[in-house]
């Protein structure tokens, strides 16, 4: 029997009942059709997990018992916050999707020059939202029971300007150093990855000025959304937990 992970973003406490939100109530109702009595798994972020089962299912709402609270902690010891060049069509969801399944802890949307996405403040606003949807959904399949910081948008030059003790990190085909060469601190890492088409001379100028080390995962040039899954895999694996 599949056992279906739900996000809650509320507070949750065994031995009570609750009410799913309407998105989730929706999807156990409507998608999934499961019946009262079904066991679910619920999170809001905050470290830990919560069975419990459902009482009441109908169209309008969605009751769950919930029976305990359980201590599990699938999260990477390696901090990784990435600031990813914002790209057009589905490319940006689906690096946020991979990138919360690999373990990522923070994500930045970036507007770089050739970003190719122009939008106003409203529709950021939308974008943003829809974003966090799609972190939510990659934590209830991969098993993370806290989620991923979604910071809103911001240009790359006010990104790099932030103050931070993690090591700044850029991938470059011909950069000197390699990923097993890094020397990581404890804070973690802060992976700038461009936009579709890269940087320009000036944004390529800023990041060394801002102490952003390139690093080269081999002689090829990826795609953007293929740059940052890799990236993140390879720190993943070398000092991380994959």
């Amino acid at each position: 029997m599949r056992i279906p992970r739900i996000y809650h973003p509320d507070l949750i406490i065994a031995e009570q009942r609750l009410s799913l939100t309407p998105d989730a109530a929706h999807h156990v109702a409507t998608v999934l059709r499961l019946k009262p009595g079904h066991p679910v798994v619920l999170f809001n972020g905050d470290g830990n997990e919560y069975s419990g089962q459902l009482s009441e299912v109908s169209k309008r709402a969605v009751d769950v018992e919930v029976d305990a609270k359980l201590s599990l902690s699938v999260e990477s010891s390696l901090s990784i916050h990435l600031g990813q060049g914002v790209s057009k069509g589905d490319r940006m969801e689906w690096v946020i999707q991979k990138a919360v399944e690999l373990g990522v802890t923070e994500i930045t949307p970036l507007i770089t020059a050739r970003c190719a996405v122009k939008l106003s403040q409203e529709r950021w606003q939308k974008k943003t939202q829809q974003w966090q949807k799609i972190i939510i959904g990659a934590c209830e399949q991969s098993g993370r029971n806290c989620l991923p910081v979604l910071h809103s948008p911001v240009s790359l030059n006010q990104w790099m300007g932030e103050s931070t003790q993690q090591l700044r990190l850029t991938l470059h085909p011909r950069a000197d150093k390699r990923m097993t060469d890094l020397a990581i601190p404890p804070q973690g890492v802060r992976l700038l990855i461009g936009p579709e088409g890269g940087f320009d001379d000036n944004e390529v100028y800023a990041t060394e000025e801002s102490g952003f080390q390139s690093v080269r995962l081999g002689p090829r040039v990826m795609r953007t959304e293929t740059a940052a899954i890799a990236t993140i895999s390879a720190l993943q694996a070398v000092y991380g937990d994959l």
